[in-house]
């Protein structure tokens, strides 16, 4: 019996914020071609589905406070498994290349002389707070926006979001809320505790949850509602135009000019 020629190649892949149906179809051809999928908690299971039914599945969990992976094992194993199976992809929630490590696993691959190919998602960054009806500019209220991460490499507070503050720019933090305290107090300095912000739970799922507040009530919100990650940070303006601000918020008269 003739034996299967092996092409070792990684596709790093976005998964997208979460609701299934917020892949793309190259992301879902991908998929179907691979010989191995790795995934971790913030992608949705449901996109298995479009593996071969003898792929491989391997969940390599890397959630915070739980048993995971560390990036160097995951570079590793792609190694290994595109040298003995061939196609590997590497699923990844959001965009990879935004708040993530894709582009390291894509250049650690290339130094063994593998194929690589990379498919965008759509990030958590627009795709959250889109799908809760906030736009992160909109005319008159808000012409840019930051998209920052909560921690260093190191684990303090990211170094840029105390320049974010001086601004009146909206600004989308990732994997912030551990660090969340810390960016109110930043907020506080500039006397910003009114500025609206929204903690969002499990964006664009029919789990989602979120907290509606200003800067000075969030921790309350949050606390309350057991916000916990993944959640996606939006702080500016827009946020008033959450679909259910004027509930979430305990404001009954916002409105915007």
């Amino acid at each position: 019996m003739k034996q299967k020629e092996i092409y070792p190649k990684l596709t790093v892949v976005g998964a997208g914020p979460g609701d299934p149906e917020l892949i793309t179809i190259k992301a879902v051809h991908a998929i179907s071609e691979a010989d191995v999928v790795l995934y971790d908690s913030f992608v949705n299971r449901e996109l298995l589905k479009h593996a071969p039914i003898n792929a491989l599945k391997i969940f390599i969990g890397k959630k915070k406070n739980k048993t995971g992976y560390s990036q160097e094992h995951i570079n590793n194993l792609i190694i290994d498994l595109a040298f003995t199976y061939g196609r590997v992809v590497h699923l990844q929630g959001g965009d990879p290349f935004i708040a993530d490590r894709g582009r390291e696993e894509l250049i650690y691959a290339e130094a063994f002389n593998i194929e690589t190919a990379f498919v965008p998602g759509i990030s958590n960054a627009i795709g959250v707070p889109g799908s809760s009806g906030i736009p992160l500019t909109h005319r008159n209220v808000s012409e840019s926006f930051w998209v920052l991460t909560g921690s260093s490499e190191t684990g303090e507070l990211s170094e840029d979001i105390p320049y974010a503050a001086k601004t009146d720019a909206t600004v989308v933090i990732l994997k912030g809320i551990s660090k969340l305290k810390e960016i109110v107090s930043v907020y506080q300095r500039e006397k910003k505790g009114f500025v609206p912000i929204a903690v969002i739970q499990n964006g664009t799922l029919g789990s989602e949850n979120a907290a509606i507040g200003n800067i000075d009530s969030i921790l309350n919100e949050v606390e309350e509602l057991n916000i916990q990650a993944p959640a996606v940070i939006v702080i500016g303006e827009v946020v008033k135009f959450h679909r259910y601000y004027s509930l979430l918020s305990h404001e009954t008269d916002f409105r915007l000019n």
